[in-house]
Parts: structure tokens; sequence; C-alpha cells
């Protein structure tokens, strides 16, 4: 057992096992773990802003986006809204909260092109090289609750190298309903222990585990921002933790 430490208490995490015989693709949760994706909302923003005249408060806002998108899919799963695309999903989001934030007069055009935000975010700046590295002996895969479309977009802008675009939406649910890491699984034709889930929010690899996915664990203390708020990992155990992609890589001998 070892304490990993990052910018805030974590909890306790088990150290690195050797999943190198064992594990045939790593699946990877994109938003936070594999993309910045508050710093890219943040600046696109401000592009807007500085092109229409428009003032806010950027970075509440892609925070108070992304919060929205938490509670979009927890009422998804809930039955309370029916599913819809990420894309989809984030377009209410953005229209509830424009007139919070002063920005009410934002264009039809506008307002499409800037939910569009979320296709062109920026990946962290060990991304291409880690996930590059461990295409070289693994399958690598995207399993986010981003639509099809969005994350082929994102690939494309941030020249991410996968192998395959798995998402939530092939199944109709979002994560973390077993559902989508089983299905995963399924279609990359491997048992579940065979797939190696990869992320930086302890909620999803705590749910992929319980149907049998490895586990890998990469901090993001600066996914909100210097100071902002880290998931809890509690009593949580993990196969591997690493400090980055390129870490990651490195442990499983890539």
């Amino acid at each position: 057992m070892r304490q990993i430490k990052t910018a805030r208490p974590c909890g306790i995490i088990r150290g690195m096992h050797s999943l190198a015989t064992s594990v045939r693709a790593l699946t990877f949760d994109v938003f936070g773990t594999v993309v910045d994706w508050r710093r890219s909302v943040i600046a696109e923003g401000q592009a807007l802003g500085a092109r229409t005249g428009l003032q806010a408060d950027w970075a509440a806002l892609a925070d108070a986006w992304r919060k929205g998108y938490f509670a979009s899919m927890a009422k998804v799963a809930r039955g309370e809204l029916a599913w819809d695309t990420i894309d989809a999903l984030h377009r209410q989001v953005l229209d509830h909260l424009l007139p919070r934030f002063g920005l009410q007069s934002l264009g039809e055009a506008d307002r499409a092109h800037f939910n569009t935000v979320w296709h062109r975010l920026a990946p962290w700046p060990d991304t291409v090289d880690g996930l590059t590295r461990l295409k070289q002996r693994l399958t690598i895969t995207t399993l986010s609750n981003g639509n099809l479309s969005l994350l082929v977009a994102m690939a494309k802008h941030g020249g991410l190298p996968w192998d395959a675009v798995l998402t939530a939406e092939l199944f109709g649910r979002f994560k973390p309903d077993p559902a989508v890491y089983l299905g995963a699984a399924r279609l990359l034709g491997l048992a579940p222990e065979q797939v190696l889930m990869v992320a930086a929010h302890p909620f999803d690899l705590v749910a992929a585990q319980k149907v049998g996915l490895k586990t890998a664990y990469i901090p993001r203390p600066e996914e909100y921002g210097p100071g902002g708020p880290m998931e809890a990992v509690g009593d949580a155990v993990f196969d591997i933790v690493a400090t980055d992609l390129v870490d990651l890589a490195r442990q499983l001998g890539a």
C-alpha cells in the first residue's frame, strides 16, 4: 500500500501490479483524464467575448457547465430526462446558464459554435506522447460519455491516436452504468479482466472494478484549476496509480 500525494489528500491506493501478461486493451475516460476541458472552455469563451464584445466570468461558466453536465446525466439515470447525446445535454445546460452570466443576447450561430467547444478540447501535455507509447503494445480506446461525433472531432483536433472510439452512446446508457464497461469489453472481444480502465475520477474506476475490469488511476489535480476540488478516493484501491499517461506507459512497459 502506498499513499499518492497530490495537491490535496486523496486516500490510500495500492501500488502497481504487473499486468503485462493479462491486459490486452486500455479504455480511457476522456474529459479531465485525457483532455484539459476547463482551460479549453475558458479560452474559447474569452475568444467569443473578444469577438462579440460580451463579458462574462468564463471560468465560473465553465465550472457551472460541467456541473450541469453531471446533473443532466443523473436525471437521465433516474428516468427524469430522456436519454440524449452529450452534445444535446450540453446545449440544454448552456441555454439555461447564459442568462445567469449576462450572455442571453448571444445569437444562435454563436451558441451552436460555443456548444461544440467540447469537440475542441486540448490534450494535457503528456497525453499524445503517453497514448502513442501505449498504442505500440496495447489497444487503446476511449470509453467516454461523450457522443461518437464529439469524440471523433476531439481526436482529430488534438491528434489523439486512438485505435477505436467507444462511447456510452453505443449502449444508450451513461457511465457509471455497468452496461457501458461490460459492453466495451464485449465489443473488444475481451473478458473484463483483460481490459484496463484509465481515469482521473475514482467513481469511474470503482464502477469499472465492480464488473471485473482492471483499473489505473491518473490524478489530475489541475482539472478544476489551481486549488480546485478533486474527487475523494477514500479507501478505494486500484491496480495502477500513475502520475500521467507517460508514467502509465512506463509502468506497462511501453
